[in-house]
């Protein structure tokens, strides 16, 4: 199983998504910034690096949103979702195709990760 940590960030009554390089497995669909843990390192640990690698900023990883494991068909994850809030930088590309920042109503209008639906949800249901 891939463990992989992701944040949930928001500002006031949207949250950031991010689109998958088109290179890459599920390429062009939606997601929240993160990515695998590597050995050693905790789920926090891996996202405050990830976000860095990633969007250029510092976060501070809170609560734990959503845990969710699911099968796609080249490999299972563990998607730990983080509440996290920006503590350093503005977000800019460094390694998805695209970012925005969405309210709940305006999820329908991407396409996500199948395994970020349950999260989804639950964003719709307790923004």
């Amino acid at each position: 199983m891939t463990e992989v940590a992701a944040a949930l960030i928001r500002n006031g009554d949207t949250f950031l998504i991010c689109q998958r390089p088109a290179r890459k497995a599920r390429g062009l669909l939606w997601e929240f910034v993160g990515g695998k843990l590597e050995p050693g390192e905790t789920a926090s640990e891996a996202l405050v690096r990830e976000c860095r690698e990633e969007l250029d900023v510092t976060v501070e990883p809170g609560e734990i949103f959503y845990e969710v494991v699911h099968e796609y068909p080249d490999l299972t994850v563990r998607l730990t979702v983080f509440l996290a809030r920006i503590t350093e930088g503005t977000p800019r590309l460094l390694e998805h195709n695209d970012m925005r920042w969405i309210t709940p109503a305006q999820i329908p209008e991407y396409e996500f990760c199948p395994a970020d639906r349950e999260i989804l949800e639950k964003i719709t249901r307790e923004f």
